[in-house]
């Protein structure tokens, strides 16, 4: 049975989201078996990747990998988004501080979506994956997001992002995000623990730029027993960093 035109094109993605995690050769058996793809639609769906020119194979190794061509989809984009790169060198600035997790994110609907991460480089440390969304009530870098709308809006947001988070027990009290976005706002900064991930703690601000109409965020992460007693130190090396950035 042939896959439907959307089923087709949401498997292409999510192959080409597959080797950007494993950054490696893989063969058929390996990718249909990680993304869970009947061998038989697998084969005519790597073989198409192919012939467009997507994916190169080796007939010695039968082992697939991506062309230059999937870079070229999009390396334009950062140029769009950030001009010259200034936000990209005051992440690399950061991390080399610090040594923690970096990340920049943008508002994507309900949710907020990590656009680039520099990892951690401690022993402890959590992973944050580049293009992973979560509700924007479920981090300090959702929080500061928001601050850029009137509460009305924020309101419906957080009522939205509830809707959208799974667990009943991850959903926030509207009051309580009323009052963590509002906080954020006076102070230019949001700080969160145990949020999304317990023992965890991240401090967000907001870049002086906008993507399209939309807020930008950077934020710093790590466990809470190194972030905590930081914290001051994080916000003035952040505070400074940002205010350097000059943006056309």
């Amino acid at each position: 049975m042939a896959l439907s035109p959307v089923k087709s094109a949401v498997r292409a993605l999510e192959v080409l989201d597959y080797f950007r995690r494993e950054r490696a050769p893989r063969s058929l058996k390996d990718i249909c078996a990680s993304l869970g793809y009947p061998q038989s639609s697998g084969t005519v769906l790597l073989k198409n990747l192919t012939q467009l020119g997507y994916l190169s194979y080796d007939r010695s190794s039968r082992q697939y990998f991506p062309t230059l061509s999937v870079a070229a989809l999009g390396d334009w984009i950062s140029g769009a988004l950030f001009g010259k790169g200034q936000a990209f060198e005051l992440m690399r600035d950061l991390h080399s501080a610090t040594g923690e997790a970096v990340s920049i994110a943008l508002q994507n609907d309900v949710y907020m979506q990590y656009i680039r991460v520099i990892q951690s480089i401690h022993p402890l440390r959590f992973y944050t994956e580049e293009g992973l969304m979560r509700p924007l009530t479920l981090s300090a870098t959702g929080w500061m997001l928001m601050t850029t709308q009137p509460d009305r809006e924020v309101e419906r947001l957080v009522r939205r992002a509830n809707i959208a988070t799974a667990r009943n027990e991850d959903r926030q009290p509207l009051d309580l995000m009323l009052e963590r976005v509002r906080q954020a706002r006076q102070q230019g900064y949001a700080f969160a623990q145990n949020i999304p991930i317990v023992g965890g703690a991240t401090i967000a601000m907001r870049l002086p730029s906008n993507v399209h109409g939309r807020g930008v965020v950077i934020g710093i992460g790590g466990p809470i027993d190194r972030m905590l007693p930081q914290k001051e130190r994080l916000l003035t090396l952040m505070r400074d960093e940002i205010a350097h950035l000059k943006f056309d």
